[in-house]
């Protein structure tokens, strides 16, 4: 079977589908509200659980930047004391 024909059977599938479901409300037989509420209750829990991920996430990158800009800073303060003992140790000689 080829592309276009299983992509052509899908859509057909969609349309029979849809048009199950609209029949089923116009109907009366389905209520939708309960069932919308409860997935849009399921959306909104996982959104939380997602940012809660993605603000621990950027708490843990912020912390690791901060200590790389404590151990440069103190990387730069030993080479400067360095630097500064060096020529003292010259003119001595």
């Amino acid at each position: 079977m080829n592309n276009a024909a299983k992509y052509g059977l899908f859509f057909v599938g969609g349309l029979v589908v849809g048009a199950l479901g609209a029949v089923a409300v116009s109907r009366g037989k389905l209520d939708l509200k309960p069932l919308a509420t409860d997935l849009l209750a399921g959306g909104m829990d996982l959104k939380e659980k997602a940012m809660g991920f993605v603000e621990a996430a950027k708490e843990d990158i912020a912390d690791a930047v901060a200590e790389a800009q404590v151990k440069s800073q103190e990387k730069k303060a030993q080479a400067e004391q360095a630097q500064a003992q060096a020529p003292a140790q010259v003119e001595q000689a």
